[in-house]
């Protein structure tokens, strides 16, 4: 039990940090529904460089002992690394066109996870998790993850105040959150739950984009300013702690104990098509 952390929302939805969950208890509980945890991941251009460290060190800690499918959209299928999957454990490779600005690979994520919900996953997954490849797993990502509707809080947001989170402050935006609004700042590199509620989520974020996009305006930050739209208004079942999705495994905090995923140190400039 923690007290140095809140472990539970305003609206009464957990959040998960190390020291609120019995792992061995709640893997014994899931391993009875016998469920399918479809995995998303996109590597465009050369962001297929970390798709080695992403699938291997997912395969050490990310549902273990569950099954997962992982779906990766790349425009370069040549570049996929050939990494031994364990039992239960599968990739498909999917091709999508280039892009020449990150921006646009960003945006058009929402749409590409709508429609692979709708036209695939319906009768192969019970859970869906949408992750970054620039990361890579350093613990336990499990069964206490799992929920309805789960959002990760982003690591640089967690323990300061409201007025600093990033939103998207122009009301001519769909992404719009006034001030003095919001509960939690969210990261749009993991986020997940089940194909019912991640499909609304992507249906609506891709519907707004495309409402700005007719307007030529273009969030702060994206697909992820639409996620904290929609998360302020559709409240997540569950939330992950930033030992879910860590800035730079170098970094530490009194809070974080433990670190299960991170993001890789790189330069942007180098592996983005353009700045």
């Amino acid at each position: 039990f923690r007290t140095d952390v809140a472990s539970v929302t305003p609206w009464l939805a957990p959040i998960v940090w190390e020291g609120t969950f019995d792992s061995t208890l709640i893997d014994s509980i899931y391993k009875q529904q016998n469920i399918t945890i479809a995995t998303t991941v996109f590597a465009l251009g050369k962001y297929t460089r970390f798709l080695k460290d992403f699938l291997e060190s997912a395969e050490e800690h990310y549902f273990v002992g569950f099954r997962v499918h992982y779906h990766l959209f790349t425009d370069q299928a040549e570049e996929v690394p050939n990494v031994k999957l364990g039992q239960e454990r599968y990739l498909t490779v999917k091709k999508v066109p280039s892009m020449n600005r990150w921006q646009d690979i960003s945006m058009s994520r929402m749409e590409i996870l709508e429609k692979l919900i709708e036209n695939e996953l319906a009768s192969e997954a019970d859970y869906i998790f949408c992750l970054d490849v620039d990361t890579k797993f350093y613990g336990r990502w499990g069964v206490e993850s799992l929920g309805r509707l789960v959002g990760v809080i982003h690591p640089w947001f967690f323990n300061v105040p409201r007025f600093i989170f990033t939103y998207e402050r122009r009301p001519e935006s769909q992404a719009y959150i006034p001030a003095g609004e919001g509960d939690y700042y969210f990261t749009g590199a993991a986020f997940g739950g089940s194909l019912e509620d991640v499909h609304h989520l992507t249906k609506t974020c891709r519907e707004q984009m495309n409402i700005d996009i007719a307007n030529s305006i273009e969030a702060i930050w994206h697909e992820e300013s639409h996620l904290n739209k929609y998360f302020l208004y559709n409240k997540p079942s569950k939330l992950l702690s930033p030992e879910y999705l860590w800035r730079d495994i170098s970094m530490s905090s009194g809070q974080v104990k433990i670190i299960r995923l991170s993001h890789v140190a790189k330069n942007n400039a180098e592996v983005r098509p353009n700045l």
